[in-house]
């Protein structure tokens, strides 16, 4: 947009998150002041130069002012009048943006649409802050290099799983013309991640169970039909009423809200009927797990180390989502057949593509419903004896 520039102006102006602003000065043809999605501002010189655009960086505000950017094009214009521009300008010509602005510009046109996880993308993008300030395109791989390794001295999966964020976000550059090539492609990661195997046991369930009910809602209850449904920690925790199906018994799954996109369909057993019938109900909202009626609960770091601390201390470190690795575990123990429990899961390798994939939805639906109560019935073993220590002290109090 066209105005006159004014130092006042300049100084309120704020910036908008998802895209650039340039502003084009009226006294001064060609200046033009850029506003980046961080707050940056920058004066630039708009010219065409031997039959091509150019933009030239200029000067940064507020270390130029306005006044100085000015009589700085005016120099340059004369220079380009001249003939002598090339020689004598010693002006920056911008012709890429730098990494600090393009992953802000990468997570609104790519993350937010493809990627659910896409905060955690934006954070770990984040964490290249010596990258943000060079231009994208003179971003070498000795540069990443150096990145990684200050991430993988604080944590080394983290350095993995950023690299590949950034590799993908190269890739995405190069396919709008940012760039020529990924400086970056068939980077191998900084360490080998080690497939995870913890499985809980009989008695940290039923520790963590009892501190569920110490918990209460939300978080309590959230977490015991975590462990009762073996499903994922957001599917859960999102889980809305207008989903659940009483009369039928069937939690449906939605395919936007599923990890694989895939509709999917969960038993609810007796047990996980107990939990929901002790969950209350917010007027008006469609949330099951909320404190505000208006969104999903959240907070499970602070979760995670209260429940820490119910184990014992030389406890091996676990995450929430192992509590899906404990169901499977303990269902091939009780003989479910594998293919069960990979659709109960909803796991991709367990789902079948092409047309099949709609029948699929509702394949196993009796053997699910089936495996999903030995499970229950398990767990209920698990926790009768924390249960029945709970009932005798309050029937001694």
């Amino acid at each position: 947009m066209k105005r006159k520039l004014t130092t006042k102006f300049i100084e309120g102006q704020k910036p908008d998150p998802s895209k650039r602003l340039d502003f084009r000065d009226e006294l001064m043809p060609g200046l033009v002041l850029r506003i980046s999605t961080s707050g940056t501002k920058t004066f630039c010189l708009h010219k065409r130069i031997n039959g091509k655009m150019r933009r030239l960086t200029i000067g940064r505000f507020p270390i130029m002012s306005l006044a100085d950017a000015r009589e700085r094009v005016r120099q340059v214009l004369y220079e380009i009048e001249t003939g002598r521009f090339e020689d004598r300008t010693g002006v920056e010509v911008e012709t890429k943006p730098a990494l600090g602005d393009v992953i802000p510009d990468y997570i609104e046109k790519h993350a937010k649409v493809h990627n659910r996880d896409w905060k955690r993308k934006e954070a770990l993008l984040a964490k290249f802050t010596t990258l943000h300030v060079k231009r994208i395109d003179e971003i070498k791989r000795a540069d990443v290099v150096k990145a990684c390794d200050t991430i993988h001295k604080a944590a080394p999966v983290s350095a993995n799983r950023a690299l590949a964020h950034l590799k993908h976000l190269m890739g995405w550059c190069v396919e709008r013309g940012m760039m020529d090539a990924n400086p970056v492609a068939g980077m191998k990661p900084l360490s080998k991640e080690r497939s995870r195997e913890r499985v809980l046991t009989d008695d940290e369930l039923g520790a963590l169970w009892t501190a569920c009910d110490a918990e209460g809602y939300p978080f309590g209850e959230c977490m015991k039909l975590l462990i009762l449904s073996g499903q994922r920690r957001a599917e859960v925790a999102e889980m809305r009423w207008s989903e659940i199906d009483l009369e039928k018994r069937l939690w449906t799954l939605p395919s936007q809200r599923a990890k694989n996109g895939r509709q999917h369909t969960v038993p609810i057993t007796d047990a996980m009927l107990d939990v929901l019938r002790g969950v209350p109900r917010f007027l008006g909202s469609d949330f099951v797990f909320t404190t505000t009626g208006r969104s999903p609960v959240s907070g499970f770091g602070r979760l995670k180390d209260r429940l820490d601390k119910v184990l014992p201390e030389d406890a091996d470190p676990w995450i929430i989502h192992d509590l899906r690795r404990t169901m499977s575990t303990n269902m091939a123990m009780l003989r479910v057949p594998q293919p069960v429990t990979e659709a109960l899961l909803n796991h991709k390798t367990g789902v079948v593509s092409g047309v099949a994939a709609i029948y699929n939805v509702y394949s196993y639906a009796d053997e699910k419903r089936e495996a999903l109560g030995k499970w229950n019935e398990r767990i209920e073993k698990i926790t009768a004896p924390k249960n029945d220590q709970q009932a005798e002290r309050r029937h001694h109090a």
